[in-house]
């Protein structure tokens, strides 16, 4: 198959430095990896030409160094997941709360303030852990156990929140103007919008190990194997 007609999710699983590449052009690759490039392209008015030369470009690049999680078990797989980012997370979130909090107190005034930001991560903060720990106490350790034929329900309940995180990030994107820093913003302003920024990408590549690697390798493994 053509790279124009794969789905974001088999681009960025399959062609390491593929998931860089989207965030550049700003393509939805872990809620939205079901969509082929053509498709995804297109919503957004981009050049598809361009971007499928790039991905070639990658290709023929090989994984310059870098992990192939599709090669390793899921089990190997859960660790990175929770290490890297499920305990990112969690140190991250609080810290972008009270930048967030401090902005809005010391701008609220202004019109590019982004009013409500704080409330919204929190929020955002709220609704990960919940869903963290469930992976972690229920989802994953049947994984482990070699559960996969009965994780089917539980993952399918994740990709549902998932596509919650994705809305809850394009929120975060309409109230911070695309986390576009406005003339004469402060240190604070400059530090929550970079940390904001992170969590982003790091959000967008988490999920995109669960919904596009993890979860896809489990379902279609026989169970008693993990």
């Amino acid at each position: 198959m053509n790279l124009i007609d794969q789905s974001l999710g088999e681009l960025a699983r399959n062609i390491a430095g593929a998931t860089r590449l989207f965030h550049e052009y700003q393509l939805d690759f872990c809620c939205g990896g079901r969509h082929s490039l053509r498709e995804a392209a297109q919503s957004k008015g981009l050049n598809s030409e361009e971007i499928v030369e790039r991905l070639a470009e990658l290709q023929a690049a090989g994984n310059a160094g870098l992990r192939d999680w599709n090669e390793v078990p899921p089990a190997v797989l859960i660790d990175h997941i929770v290490q890297r980012y499920h305990e990112t997370h969690r140190a991250d979130l609080p810290e972008l709360i009270r930048l967030a909090r401090k902005v809005e107190q010391v701008h609220g005034e202004r019109a590019d303030c982004p009013l409500g930001l704080a409330e919204h991560l929190n929020t955002m903060h709220q609704e990960l852990v919940s869903h963290m720990q469930k992976e972690e106490q229920v989802l994953f350790p049947m994984i482990k156990r070699g559960m996969g034929a009965m994780a089917q329900g539980p993952i399918t309940v994740m990709r549902m929140e998932h596509d919650d995180h994705g809305q809850a990030l394009q929120r975060m994107a309409d109230l911070t103007d695309d986390l576009i820093l406005p003339r004469g913003a402060c240190n604070t302003w400059r530090a929550l919008y970079l940390g904001l920024r992170k969590l982003r990408e790091e959000l967008m590549e988490h999920i995109h190990l669960e919904n596009n690697v993890l979860f896809e390798k489990v379902l279609e493994t026989p169970a008693g194997h993990a």
